[in-house]
């Protein structure tokens, strides 16, 4: 049984299995805090694999992926990155925000995510064959696109597609019940706190609150903080600089909790 929790929110599990079985790559589109990356960690627990984890930005380069030579006492010596270690060994390497890397760094994935599922590595002269238990994941959040920064079609086309969602109220409210430890009355009142900012309109929040704040905000409620704090450290705070937004933040806020008037 995996050890990290993950709520099933639709045929997620079944899709990914099914894409591990097939050696087909995969990318999860979703917003921030929805669960992506938990769900990359449950999965790789129970297909028992290892995941190979790569936060990509803007000066990830490809030998930061494939590896590079290296000096010591003894000379050179090469060293793989995650993604070869990952084709070399078996395992799941996933690329998270993979539209954040340079367009020349995702190239080194084409043929990986094709039927020839191999690795050239040119400072080496070797071509590696993917093990059997690779399998190649990447994420991105579309709200982040723009006309600069975005998957190609050329690239996008060679995996299968998953959308990832903030889950439906009832499976949001479990999910912050089981992950805090907070009672069903305040995980209720985040819940609907969530819903509400989410359907905030003509505001500065660029993203909306995520599941994992909201979880944040109950186990600081667990440990003891006042509701009304916790949810402005953990929720308000976090969304927006803006003293307008703020103020209106805080307000929702007080509508759901009133300092010292719900317990933990």
């Amino acid at each position: 049984m995996p050890k990290t929790y993950y709520l099933e929110q639709s045929n997620e599990k079944e899709l990914f299995q099914a894409a591990a079985a097939m050696n087909l790559p995969l990318l999860i589109k979703g917003p921030t805090g929805c669960g992506k990356t938990r769900f990359i960690e449950h999965m790789g627990e129970a297909l028992n694999r290892k995941v190979y984890t790569v936060v990509c930005h803007d000066d990830l380069s490809a030998a930061d992926l494939v590896g590079r030579h290296l000096i010591d006492e003894n000379g050179t010596y090469w060293q793989d990155g995650p993604l070869t270690k990952a084709v070399r060994e078996g395992g799941i390497c996933y690329l998270d925000e993979i539209i954040e890397a340079r367009k020349d760094t995702t190239v080194v994935l084409h043929s990986l995510a094709d039927y020839r599922r191999v690795l050239p590595i040119d400072r080496t002269g070797e071509l590696i064959e993917a093990h059997p238990d690779f399998m190649l994941v990447v994420s991105y959040n579309p709200g982040y696109q723009n006309a600069l920064k975005g998957m190609k079609p050329s690239t996008k086309q060679r995996f299968l597609s998953l959308t990832f969602d903030y889950p439906d109220a009832s499976t949001e409210k479990e999910i912050i019940l089981k992950e805090s430890g907070v009672n069903a009355e305040v995980a209720q009142k985040l819940v609907n706190i969530a819903q509400e900012i989410r359907r905030l309109d003509d505001s500065d929040i660029q993203e909306a609150v995520s599941t994992r704040l909201l979880v944040y905000a109950a186990k600081l409620i667990v440990q003891g903080f006042d509701p009304y704090q916790a949810c402005m450290h953990s929720i308000v705070e976090s969304l927006s600089d803006e003293e307008e937004v703020l103020r209106v933040l805080e307000k929702l806020m007080h509508l759901h909790f009133e300092p010292t008037t719900i317990s933990k």
